[in-house]
């Protein structure tokens, strides 16, 4: 253990808690106190962390994404479902009145399932907005469909062909580790075309 721990930089104590919860497998049993750890092990950390300290999940969501992956349901649009239902924004179970993520969906002409999980975090992300005087104009849902549903095709495009598990795999993983590089980029872009409107560079120089 002590070489996972130097090489993934993961303190002992969180690899004992990250086993204790299952989210890490055992080591191979070399003893009765003792056990061999691999490159599996150290690329398994890696994305515990990425799931937990960049994506921002809990060990229990981290736990429901790792479990779609190591065992995944023959249906990739189930599986993705339900990859996408543990990650944030969390809907409320008692989310019934879909009318503002309807109406947003149908304006842009996508084809959706009402079930989806992503119908119910697009009403609760857009009834927020709304709470505070800024609710989504029919301009900017055009704009950011339009872009949203290119970045989708590249996706998709990206997905493996030929194995079912692979694809499933690429597609829960994709879904979650790819959404903070999407809002960090944003925030970027915002940055980028505010300076160049403003004739100023950032950082004041």
């Amino acid at each position: 253990m002590s070489e996972i721990v130097e090489r993934s930089g993961v303190p002992v104590a969180t690899v004992k808690y990250y086993l204790r919860e299952g989210l890490l497998p055992p080591g191979e049993s070399t003893g009765a106190t003792s056990a061999l750890y691999g490159e599996d092990h150290v690329r398994r950390l890696a994305l515990i962390r990425a799931l937990t300290d960049v994506v921002g999940l809990s060990v229990a969501k981290t736990k429901v994404v790792l479990g779609l992956i190591d065992s995944p349901r023959t249906d990739l649009y189930v599986t993705l479902g339900e990859a996408v239902a543990a990650l944030p924004p969390y809907a409320q179970d008692d989310v019934e009145d879909l009318a503002r993520a309807r109406s947003a969906i149908e304006t842009l002409g996508w084809l959706y399932d009402p079930s989806y999980p992503a119908v119910a975090q697009l009403e609760r992300a857009l009834a927020a907005a709304e709470s505070v005087g800024m609710p989504m104009s029919a301009e900017r849902l055009r704009g950011y469909g339009e872009h949203l549903r290119a970045i989708a095709q590249i996706d998709i495009a990206q997905v493996p062909s030929g194995d079912a598990k692979a694809a499933i795999q690429y597609a829960v993983l994709g879904t979650a580790l790819y959404e903070p590089i999407l809002a960090a980029l944003r925030r970027l872009a915002h940055q980028d075309v505010s300076s160049s409107e403003l004739g100023a560079r950032p950082g004041g120089a």
